[in-house]
């Protein structure tokens, strides 16, 4: 549980902090573009209220602030556009190139087509940003600003953000990782101090189990067999499973894994564990129906998959609706192995499935009233996830439920 717990803190931190990380990188680049943008609109804009030119600005002195904002005398030397003039017909009728020199006169076709197709307003093509504009008595101007440099400068800027932020993302995960211990270090106490107690606890219990058992076995010997002699028993019985049950569970949350593993013919165990349930499950009335692929191999703990089987295959007896038949099937699925109960049932709120398989858990009256502890499905999740799997539950109809454990394929 604690390598879990880790995990998943270093999975929501680093998660947060690139989320933050590139949200801002986002908002960066978008800002950037929106103000290149804005300074290459504001020069068409002046361009085009020029006629087509730039006026001449003051040599000396700040840069003088315009309708369309601050531009400097080096403007008209520095900025590179061309003008094209055409008529309704889309016949071109002057070009104005003298302030550009990528452009020539055989290029004039190809902006003018851009042009007509694009109608009034703004646009960007290769490098260049265009005004289109009615002057009316069926005359029509469109000016080419070129903006290579401003376009390679968003780019770069984009570029540049993306590698620091995938840098930053890189030194946060390290950072993480590194500190996680720490962090998580307060909830690693308390899980310890709780599993502490847990074994503990097991122990000193596991004496008086022993000597109540004895001596009710001794009483029994003496005065004869008595039915409160047997319900004592059971009940004794009843909390030596309970106290191996938690004591499964504490080693099943520990950051070693106790499980062992080794490879084994898995159909050959779960069909001998499963045929093992069925007078069990014909004495309460069901019908147990197996289906095990053949000769499927293994590499896990033997042991805690018999264990897991039990558990699903005891589950499914206990909470089947008398009379019906209970299905129980092993595959093979892609990279899965797969083990699977259906019974029928009383009807199982869907919300509440993943709440079956927490610790102590039942979902109605006939869950509380049986035998148990609801603690099996806690363990069969544990020994599901030591070997990378899962275990769930669904209902494929009001009568019915399917729980199924996937054990990964090494």
């Amino acid at each position: 549980m604690i390598r879990r717990l880790r995990k998943k803190f270093i999975r929501i931190t680093v998660f947060a902090a690139a989320l933050v990380l590139i949200l801002l990188s986002l908002i960066v680049n978008i800002a950037n573009f929106i103000s290149v943008d804005a300074s290459l609109t504001q020069m068409l804009k002046m361009i085009h209220e020029n006629e087509g030119t730039i006026p001449p600005l003051p040599r000396y002195g700040k840069p003088e602030e315009t309708a369309n904002g601050p531009f400097s005398p080096e403007t008209p030397y520095s900025t590179r556009y061309f003008v094209l003039r055409y008529s309704g017909q889309n016949e071109l009728w002057q070009a104005d190139l003298d302030n550009i020199a990528a452009i020539t006169s055989d290029d004039t076709d190809k902006y003018l087509k851009i042009a007509v197709r694009h109608g009034k307003g703004f646009g960007y093509t290769s490098g260049y940003k265009y005004y289109v504009s009615y002057n009316g008595e069926n005359r029509w101007m469109a000016i080419f600003l070129d903006s290579h440099r401003e376009m390679q400068s968003v780019t770069m800027i984009a570029l540049l953000s993306l590698v620091a932020t995938a840098i930053c993302i890189f030194l946060v995960y390290i950072i993480v990782v590194l500190f996680s211990r720490r962090a998580i270090d307060p909830a690693v106490k308390s899980t310890q101090l709780q599993k502490q107690f847990i074994t503990d606890a097991s122990h000193e219990l596991k004496t008086p189990i022993t000597v109540i058992n004895t001596s009710l076995k001794v009483l029994e010997m003496e005065i004869g067999r008595q039915k409160w002699i047997d319900k004592a028993r059971l009940q004794t019985e009843k909390l030596k499973d309970l106290v191996n049950s938690l004591v499964t569970l504490s080693r099943m949350d520990e950051e070693e894994s106790p499980l062992r593993f080794h490879n084994f013919n898995i159909s050959d165990s779960i069909r001998e564990t499963a045929e093992s349930f069925q007078e069990f499950a014909s004495s309460h009335g069901h019908e147990l129906k197996l289906s095990i692929t053949p000769e499927l191999h293994y590499y896990g703990d033997e042991y805690a998959v018999r264990q897991l089987a039990s558990i699903l295959l005891d589950n499914a007896v206990k909470y089947a609706v008398s009379d019906t038949p209970i299905f129980f099937a092993l595959e093979k699925e892609r990279k899965y192995i797969a083990l699977r109960t259906v019974n029928n049932c009383k009807a199982v709120d869907t919300a509440e499935l993943n709440k079956l398989f927490n610790r102590f858990y039942r979902s109605d009256e006939a869950r509380a009233k049986n035998d148990g502890f609801g603690i099996g499905l806690s363990i069969a999740r544990s020994i599901a996830e030591g070997h990378k799997g899962s275990v769930y539950a669904q209902c494929k109809d009001e009568c019915s439920i399917e729980f199924t454990a996937k054990l990964k394929l090494v």
